[in-house]
């Protein structure tokens, strides 16, 4: 979701801010009853404020982990350690767009030191194993495709269970989880398991298990992920090939797009006119990497695939404590919320359109009469998944590839306002609960689930086979 705040409206929260002294110092401790009682205030500071916090996990269940946390701190911790303390407890909140990260200082320190793992991982899931897929390190027998069983004497299961629960994701979603770790394993590692310089790592090959020692490496050593977002010439590219037009969206984002010389509109506007003209009848729409942006733009495209007025949003909500909120000056900006069986629903209003997705949306002049399919990965998210769920309801295309990492039903995002912990970390709290217009009875907890799955194999992952796409394509032929 676009992230849309106005100063006249940064919340008062109930999480304590406390400035941090000038000197960072990685070595610093915090004594437990003040982690403990850091800990309180944070959740409850983002349970009054998030009107998703309870979306999929009951109060009772998290009252329960809250506590178990607090049990866990028995002696002083850095702001590290603490954050792989409170790390899985917001991921157990089911919502990718709250987040807690570590302090900017925190961070620099830890990109300036080698404490990397110096390989690349797949996530066989087939199989069940962590296969090497690059190597990074100075020994050049590190075996790509070798079975990693253990890291410094810690089986790879634990490892892979500790971090995957660590991963925050909309609801019970997995596609998200193990595609970041394919391109990311490293630094999930270093931030959730160990900072350390030196790797003893066991790896199976052809039967045998050996010990490799490998030294840490730095940050700059792997590619940015900025350029596995931005792997791509434009944001929005289309082609004719063979009569099957193909269109690849990488980003809702407006200002992603307006840097790179496009307009959303403009594009959308001229695809569609093109496909009319040369009487394309099966469209690809390849949204994979996609992690969403401007909501306008996603109900734009969505309006090309109807030839009758549809429903996009169903509603959007906000706690009792942010509609409180809405008064006085803010009116300027905000309507008041209506509240309706105990919600409150976050209503439009004339300084921005950023809400009227909720309300009855017009088809296209010049929607698309043919057959359409969507490709999908895992880090399909936000505005972007809200895409695919309203046209996978509405029987509007196809979806093939992998359940998409944003909520089927919709997720929690808006309005982002952060808040600071006296340790340094950075917490940042969604306050818009978004419905999508679709069957809330299907798919809970999870994206959209594809019409046809492919599951991607570690020789197709190490030489970029776009198995998707040539699927996609055989599929057009069949039919």
């Amino acid at each position: 979701m676009k992230i849309f705040l106005i100063t006249v409206l940064l919340l008062s929260s109930s999480i304590q801010l406390v400035a941090q002294e000038n000197k960072f110092v990685p070595s610093r401790k915090y004594s437990p009853d003040s982690l403990k009682s850091w800990t309180t205030s944070t959740m409850d500071g983002i349970s009054e404020k998030h009107p998703g916090f309870y979306r999929y996990t009951t109060k009772e269940r998290f009252d329960f982990l809250i506590d178990s946390t607090k049990q866990s701190i028995n002696d002083s911790l850095t702001e590290l350690q603490y954050y792989r303390k409170l790390k899985p407890l917001f991921a157990q909140i089911g919502c990718l767009h709250t987040g807690i990260s570590l302090s900017k200082e925190y961070q620099v320190y830890l990109d300036k030191t080698n404490t990397l793992l110096p390989l690349e991982v797949f996530i066989d899931l087939q199989n069940s194993k962590v296969l090497i897929s690059k190597n990074y390190s100075a020994n050049e027998h590190i075996p790509i495709g070798g079975e990693i069983t253990s890291i410094n004497e810690v089986s790879i299961s634990s490892i892979l269970k500790k971090i995957l629960s660590s991963i925050p994701s909309d609801g019970y979603n997995q596609t998200e989880k193990n595609l970041l770790l394919n391109h990311r394993f490293s630094f999930w590692y270093q931030s959730i398991i160990d900072a350390s310089t030196v790797f003893n790592v066991g790896i199976k090959t052809n039967g045998n298990n050996n010990i490799y020692e490998l030294k840490g490496i730095s940050k700059d050593k792997f590619p940015s992920f900025e350029s596995l977002e931005k792997n791509y010439k434009k944001p929005l590219e289309f082609e004719i090939t063979n009569g099957v037009g193909l269109l690849k969206i990488h980003t809702f984002s407006k200002s992603s797009i307006k840097e790179a010389g496009q307009n959303f509109q403009k594009v959308t506007k001229d695809v569609f006119e093109t496909l009319k003209q040369q009487n394309v009848e099966n469209l690809v729409v390849d949204l994979r990497y996609n992690t969403g942006g401007t909501d306008g733009n996603a109900a734009l495209l969505a309006s090309y695939f109807f030839d009758q007025p549809f429903r996009y949003w169903d509603k959007i909500e906000v706690t009792e404590a942010v509609a409180k909120e809405i008064k006085g000056m803010n009116r300027l900006f905000y309507n008041k919320t209506v509240e309706v069986n105990g919600s409150f629903h976050w209503r439009k209003t004339w300084f921005t359109k950023e809400f009227d997705y909720y309300e009855t949306q017009q088809s296209a002049s010049n929607n698309f009469k043919g057959k359409t399919y969507i490709i999908t990965n895992g880090l399909c998210m936000s505005s972007c998944s809200d895409f695919v769920a309203i046209l996978s309801h509405n029987n509007k295309a196809i979806i093939v590839g992998q359940e998409t990492g944003g909520g089927y039903q919709g997720n929690t995002s808006g309005m982002m306002p952060e808040a600071t912990i006296p340790t340094g970390l950075i917490v940042t709290i969604p306050l818009q609960k978004y419905t999508n217009a679709v069957d809330l009875t299907k798919n809970f907890g999870h994206g959209t689930i594809p019409d046809y799955e492919i599951v991607q194999t570690f020789d197709n992952w190490v030489h970029k086979k776009d198995v998707e796409l040539d699927f996609t394509f055989d599929l057009i032929k069949r039919k």
